[in-house]
């Protein structure tokens, strides 16, 4: 690993939650990937349960990986676009267990500096056939920290809040929120919900904007700094 981890102020690994399902995580993975990266840190990417992707396509650490340049692992696959453990049911697969999940990022943090790992939907779904979720996981890993991504859109104030306080509850430390897709013409509701997340005690660590998916891995790689202003808080130490 480099020496200078400490220098970052970010916790050796980053759990990225969301909200809720489709709110951005994967492009913002990618692009907190991309902000360490630039700064000269080795950073990995895991995913413990991926869903909705069949055998021999591409998941979201497939995308990551193209974005970002880092590299990237997936837990499992499921073919159901659900929570995992009901698309897991209808499979008849087995999930990965927590001791299994701990294990893999346990490997990955030896070697990189950072460690992003990707939830599936929101903090609390579960993940292992024992009913264990995403916040179980980062409650059990040390030197951890959580970024919530929301949308900007009506109803994400209320989802927000209800994701902060299940941390709260479990003394996860919170780095900070992420706006996973910010339209080019925001909305007067956008724009007031992007001033609360603004104004909440740990701040908003930026907005990625609409289609940057879409950009080539060169130009979402330049760009990914200016998007999350907020984490130069964390990689000044502060």
């Amino acid at each position: 690993m480099t020496p200078g981890r400490e220098a970052t102020g970010l916790p050796g690994i980053v759990v990225i939650t969301g909200t809720d399902t489709e709110v951005g995580k994967t492009v913002t993975t990618a692009a907190v990937a991309a902000v360490v990266a630039h700064a000269g840190l080795s950073v990995a990417a895991y995913k413990p349960v991926q869903t909705g992707v069949a055998p021999g396509e591409a998941g979201d650490m497939a995308e990551v990986r193209r974005l970002s340049g880092i590299a990237s692992v997936e837990g499992c696959r499921l073919r159901e676009p659900m929570a995992p453990r009901p698309a897991a049911t209808l499979e008849g697969a087995t999930l990965p267990t927590m001791a299994e999940h701990k294990a893999t990022i346990t490997r990955l943090a030896q070697t990189h500096d950072h460690v992003l790992v990707e939830g599936a939907g929101g903090l609390l779904v579960e993940l292992t056939d024992e009913g264990e979720t995403l916040a179980d996981l980062a409650d059990a890993l040390p030197d951890v920290g959580v970024v919530i991504v929301a949308r900007g859109a009506l109803g994400t104030l209320n989802h927000t809040m209800l994701t902060r306080v299940a941390l709260s509850h479990r003394r996860i430390r919170l780095l900070g929120n992420c706006i996973g897709s910010w339209p080019e013409h925001p909305t007067r509701i956008e724009t007031s919900n992007r001033d609360h997340l603004t104004g909440l005690s740990e701040g908003l660590l930026g907005a990625i904007p609409a289609g940057a998916p879409g950009l080539t891995p060169e130009q979402f790689r330049a760009a990914a700094t200016s998007w999350l202003p907020g984490l130069g808080r964390h990689r000044q130490g502060t």
